[in-house]
């Protein structure tokens, strides 16, 4: 998955507001206690982040 893909991602399941504020506020404690900003800057695969994601706030999985 591309980064450019990753953020259309969170914008559409979240919304532009919220879906910036959960990338640079929420922690989540499968990326080691990072938010998904953190993880995507120190390399994690924007993959790995967008399913932390969709666990963490029980994105159905049609949408995953």
């Amino acid at each position: 998955m591309r980064l450019t893909e990753f953020h259309e991602l969170v914008r559409n399941e979240f919304g532009q507001m919220r879906g910036d504020a959960l990338l640079h506020d929420h922690v989540l404690l499968d990326l080691d206690g990072r938010t998904a900003a953190q993880a995507i800057e120190a390399g994690q695969e924007p993959r790995e982040v967008w399913r932390a994601l969709c666990v963490e706030f029980d994105v159905p999985p049609v949408r995953r």
